[in-house]
């Protein structure tokens, strides 16, 4: 992007107390424009705003906000085809915005400013353009969470091993997986409504640090806004960052969600998995190898989750030594967060087109289910049922399971009396709670791994998306 930095280009509204020019090197270094001109749109709707309030308070005359809505209007055209000229002379988005409403419509846009500073300008802005993001990011995460639930239902009965210590555990369904991290991105969307609450306050009336003289009405352009109230501390309202913070922990927690999700697709998909195939159009090759299907999507989002971890910690380390009240430090929270902003975006985009075409392979989940002693816990449960302790029931079955890998069979093809030599409680109609489907059926309550439940589960899933 090119930028006009001529002398020509008028000076700084805040340089009558200067005895020199900013250096060069200075302007590039502590200019903000070249990020924060992404904010334009919520600049614009606070400051007309803003202006509504003055000329309603009577601080400023109806004909001023007349001339500052017109101006502003034509800056909203400008901007929109790519007109409008972005000055590195102006510093940043509220600056350049201001200078040129001054050139269109003259005085009037001199007096915008009354009664505010650029540090509750900014303030606001920020919490604005956040509150937007959350708000755009909840739609994208309704639909990530759409695919995750109609795939989950294809599969719903689809039976796959479960795995802890990424050990074969018991038989669970593909469908049962696929809720476990719908789960967690319905944890992600209650926490970005619990962050936008916090960030939906309004900083503006706290001026530079004290509050103003005017008499202003925050209350008016709180509403105004659609803010649920204002900030009550002027120190604290120019200088809160917490919820830039938590909606950057709030993004690290999602991108972690994400991240264990790619983790699974990039195993499964290994030939050594097999249990899934990812569309074409979602990986890459090899320059050198023709065989190789790469799961690029996946692994990439792995990648871009240490990235907005780097961001929460990067907020995190930037207020933590700042004296109160506002300090240029903070405009280094702006690059963060829209990285963060743009980082969960973009993932949950090409995750949502990605999801339903991943497709199932229901022989190799039902192999792998052969080969890890799936069902030894529904063994110990039948012994249970018939009498005994399940510390006893335990032991029984961790014989059985050592017998059973030593004639490289699974527990359902021991013969009875085989069975038997390990427990007398053992009768014939132990074989239909070995299968997988028995072992799944066993598992119909709320939470649990039967088809039936899951289906029931993305039945009320379906009413929260």
């Amino acid at each position: 992007m090119n930028f006009d930095i001529s002398a020509a280009a008028a000076p700084y509204t805040w340089a009558a107390n200067f005895s020199e020019p900013m250096d060069e090197l200075v302007k590039r270094y502590t200019a903000s424009v070249s990020f924060d001109q992404r904010m334009w749109r919520q600049d614009i709707r606070a400051s007309l705003a803003h202006a509504r309030m003055l000329a309603r308070q009577g601080i400023v005359q109806a004909g001023d906000l007349a001339d500052i809505q017109r101006g502003m209007a034509q800056i909203v055209g400008e901007i929109e085809s790519g007109a409008f000229a972005w000055s590195l002379d102006f510093e940043d988005v509220h600056l350049n915005i201001e200078k040129r409403l001054t050139a269109l419509v003259g005085d009037a846009g001199k007096r915008l400013h009354t009664g505010r500073s650029r540090n509750d300008q900014v303030a606001t802005d920020v919490r604005l353009y956040l509150r937007d993001a959350i708000d755009d990011i909840q739609v994208l995460l309704g639909q990530f969470q759409s695919a995750l639930l109609d795939l989950a239902e294809r599969e719903a009965g689809t039976p796959m091993p479960g795995f802890t210590h990424l050990q074969v555990a018991q038989p669970i369904t593909f469908g049962h997986h696929v809720l476990a991290w719908y789960e967690m991105t319905r944890r992600d969307a209650e926490r970005l409504v619990d962050v936008r609450k916090r960030t939906n306050r309004l900083p503006l009336g706290a001026a530079a640090l004290a509050g103003t003289t005017y008499p202003i009405d925050r209350q008016f352009v709180a509403a105004e806004l659609g803010f649920d109230g204002v900030c009550e501390n002027s120190l604290d309202a120019v200088s809160d960052r917490d919820f830039a913070v938590e909606f950057c922990a709030a993004a690290a927690l999602l991108m972690t969600h994400v991240s264990r999700m790619s983790e699974e697709l990039v195993l499964w998909m290994n030939p050594r998995f097999g249990f899934v195939k990812i569309p074409d159009r979602f990986c890459t090759g090899s320059s050198i190898m023709p065989q190789k299907k790469n799961p690029d999507v996946p692994e990439l989002a792995r990648g871009k989750t240490g990235r907005v971890y780097g961001h929460l910690t990067a907020l995190l380390t930037l207020m933590k030594g700042q004296p109160l009240a506002y300090n240029k430090d903070n405009q280094e929270d702006k690059e963060p967060l829209f990285d963060t902003v743009d980082t969960v975006s973009d993932t949950l985009r090409v995750f949502s087109a990605m999801i339903p075409g991943i497709a199932a392979r229901p022989e190799a989940m039902r192999d792998a289910l052969r080969q890890g002693f799936a069902t030894a816990t529904d063994l110990a449960d039948y012994l249970v049922r018939k009498g005994l302790p399940f510390r006893d029931a335990h032991q029984a079955v961790g014989l059985a399971v050592r017998r059973a890998d030593e004639l490289g069979v699974d527990l359902p093809q021991l013969p009875l009396a085989e069975l038997q030599s390990f427990s007398p409680l053992i009768g014939d109609d132990v074989f239909p709670a070995l299968t997988v489907e028995g072992s799944l059926a066993a598992r119909n309550h709320i939470g649990g791994t039967a088809p039936e439940q899951v289906r029931a589960a993305i039945a009320r899933a379906r009413a929260h998306v």
